[in-house]
């Protein structure tokens, strides 16, 4: 009886090198085609703006990329498991690690291995690169791919009460009284909650209370006519901390920011379930690569001159593809608190690995 995890030196590393390049070869292609698909439809946003040309689209894709690698990489684990291990079992290699000795979980562990570094890859490129590609992505698409935001912490799409008033703005910069708001619209309603009166401006910066906007334009809804003032102080109920708590967004945050907003938004007596989802899922998602080496293991084992090779790959892949319905669906159920975050975050992982083990040792241990 084989008490070792791993196979030999020579297996295990001849093994995770043939799972490493079918890994990085089905992400490439992934990314590639999706990119592709991706630009052909925002291009004539982006080209739409006046001096956007070839540097904006580059600049584009170097902010979509790092989205599109951090969403698709669980799924080129998958299918670069598949391809891996249905091209082991076809060339009778499975057969002969068996015959040597092997279990099944000594053959998929240099697999599994690999997959648990690249999860741990995947969770540090996420905190250091995705978060702060989606903040300044999400400030640009708030401007119609107009200026490039400088500050990658930049909040876009803003939308705050001041009472019955209402104020909007496309995005802001700064922190603290140093915040100047971008593109505002601030609509001061009756006591029936119809507009009499809107005031736009380019920039407001924070007065303390309120908002200077600056050269504002208004319009008198009564009157229909429209007049420009010079600067002007409104929503003096507005203030930068609650502007911070407003618009959290999960994917722009890394961990320490979004604990530190999730304290804040406990301490304001704001619901947390859904950012508390969040948090949990940035580490289920990324470890969710781990699993697809004992989901795609059906595929290793079994005689391919059966005729069954297909079937049993097919298998595979619908196990993988179930996990992220499931993954997504727990997530949506801790959004509204049907779930506890942590449950929602990671119940399909515990269920899936379950699932992935019965499996394996009923059918080949």
């Amino acid at each position: 009886m084989q008490l070792e995890f791993f196979p030999s030196r020579t297996l295990t590393w001849y093994l995770a090198r043939l799972f490493f390049t079918r890994i990085l070869a089905v992400l490439f292609m992934l990314v590639l085609v999706l990119q592709m698909l991706d630009l052909l439809g925002e291009s004539g946003d982006i080209l739409a703006f006046p001096g956007n040309g070839q540097e904006q689209l580059l600049y584009y894709v170097t902010l979509r990329v790092p989205q599109l690698i951090a969403r698709f990489l669980p799924y080129s684990v998958l299918l670069a498991t598949i391809i891996t291990l249905a091209t082991l079992n076809q060339n009778s290699e499975v057969i002969s690690m068996k015959a040597a000795g092997l279990s099944a979980h000594q053959v998929l562990a240099p697999l599994i291995l690999t997959a648990l570094i690249i999860s741990l890859g995947s969770l540090a490129f996420n905190e250091r690169i995705v978060t702060r590609s989606t903040a300044t992505l999400n400030a640009w698409q708030a401007v119609d791919y107009g200026q490039i935001p400088k500050n990658p912490g930049v909040k876009a799409n803003l939308y705050l009460a001041d009472g019955r008033d209402l104020l909007m703005a496309s995005s802001l910069d700064g922190q603290g009284e140093g915040m100047v708001l971008h593109g505002v619209t601030f609509y001061r309603r009756d006591a029936n909650g119809m507009i009499v009166e809107q005031y736009r401006t380019d920039r407001a910066a924070f007065a303390n209370p309120g908002w200077r906007f600056e050269n504002p334009v208004k319009f008198d809804v009564a009157t229909t006519t429209t007049t420009r003032l010079e600067p002007t102080v409104l929503a003096p109920g507005i203030t930068p901390t609650k502007i911070m708590l407003s618009k959290v967004d999960a994917d722009s945050e890394d961990l320490f920011q979004l604990s530190a907003s999730i304290e804040a938004m406990k301490v304001a007596g704001r619901r947390t379930s859904e950012l508390e989802a969040a948090w949990w899922h940035k580490l289920s998602g990324p470890f969710s690569s781990v699993l697809m080496p004992l989901l795609g293991a059906i595929a290793a084992f079994g005689l391919a001159r059966s005729g069954q090779l297909l079937i049993r790959a097919i298998i595979g892949m619908a196990l993988g593809f179930a996990y992220f319905v499931l993954d997504n669906a727990a997530l949506a159920m801790g959004n509204f608190g049907g779930y506890p975050p942590l449950i929602a975050a990671w119940a399909p992982f515990v269920l899936f690995a379950l699932i992935g083990e019965t499996v394996l040792i009923r059918t080949e241990e």
